[in-house]
């Protein structure tokens, strides 16, 4: 079975930065694509950002250019360094990983930023 595990929330205050690590493991290698989601209280997941096992990324507007997705030198390992944070980057962050039709989510890190 496929699992993913991310690592590396906290709180932080605004401005400040963080990096989450997503790793996967399992019987499955080489992502097509992994990526980051987030979930805000009371709103709908939304993507963050994705990087595809070629190396080309997608961004949401909200945190291009604070954001920076990466493959990490591991395979299946995906990053998300976070700078700039602000109070409302505040949710629970969540990789993702696709291969063909098989897709699997991590359970989630909380972030939070403070004013």
């Amino acid at each position: 079975q496929v699992t993913l595990v991310e690592s590396g929330g906290g709180l932080v205050q605004a401005g400040g930065s963080l990096r989450l690590s997503c790793v996967a493991s399992g019987p499955i290698f080489n992502f097509n694509n992994m990526g980051w989601y987030r979930q805000a209280p009371g709103k709908q997941r939304e993507l963050v950002a994705t990087i595809s096992s070629g190396g080309s990324t997608n961004y949401a507007d909200s945190v291009r250019g604070r954001f920076t997705v990466s493959r990490g030198v591991a395979k299946n390992t995906v990053l998300l360094q976070m700078n700039s944070l602000k109070p409302e980057d505040t949710a629970v962050y969540y990789c993702k990983a696709l291969r063909g039709s098989l897709e699997v989510w991590g359970q989630g890190t909380l972030v939070t930023v403070s004013s």
